[in-house]
């Protein structure tokens, strides 16, 4: 399970009167805790309606041959939502890929310039393009009532899509977080 006390940033010895500010710090852990842990937490049950829906359609189809038309259409739309909902608790966790072959040489500071500036530059424009194409698609989803067509049973597609978005604005929260973190190194030369 999740470890609510543990945090996966960097550690450093603190020297007297080099604190991070309070408020900082607040903004940092509400973050880290709320968005990152919690929301880990909290999706990482959706694991358990896969597995159920796909044991389901296993012992139906094999013992039973009485397949069923909806664990196809239950399991991506559970599988893909706790992946999307999920990559949250990943940033969270620092797992998402990174090419570190000169990260690693870097001294603290430059770690924090080059995360700073590739967070600024890359990571949250393209969530907030993500973020944007997403609520558009889920909105006109919502509009339409949009139903999936990949099967007869034709479950709704719109809260599907709804994760999207959802996962987006989640993402571009921790980011922030992780963005002061990266200033904070960048000028203190050390992680919190």
């Amino acid at each position: 399970m999740l470890d609510l006390v543990e945090s996966p940033v960097k550690k450093a010895e603190e020297t007297p009167g080099d604190t991070p500010p309070k408020l900082l710090l607040t903004i940092i852990r509400t973050i880290d805790t709320y968005v990152g842990q919690l929301s880990g937490k909290i999706f990482m049950v959706l694991i358990f309606p896969l597995i159920g829906g796909l044991t389901y359609e296993v012992v139906a189809r094999y013992l039973f041959n009485a397949p069923t038309i909806w664990a196809f259409d239950v399991s991506y739309m559970v599988y893909g939502s706790h992946f999307m909902l999920g990559a949250t608790y990943c940033l969270y966790k620092g797992g998402h890929i990174r090419t570190d072959i000169f990260y690693e040489m870097f001294s603290v500071r430059w770690q924090g310039r080059v995360d700073a500036i590739c967070y600024i530059v890359f990571f949250f424009p393209g969530m907030i393009y993500f973020f944007l194409a997403g609520w558009e698609e889920a909105l006109h989803a919502w509009d339409i009532l949009e139903r999936s067509e990949q099967s007869p049973w034709q479950p709704p597609l719109y809260p599907f899509k709804t994760v999207i978005p959802v996962s987006a604005a989640l993402i571009m929260i921790q980011g922030f977080s992780e963005l002061l973190k990266s200033i904070y190194a960048a000028f203190r030369g050390r992680w919190l």
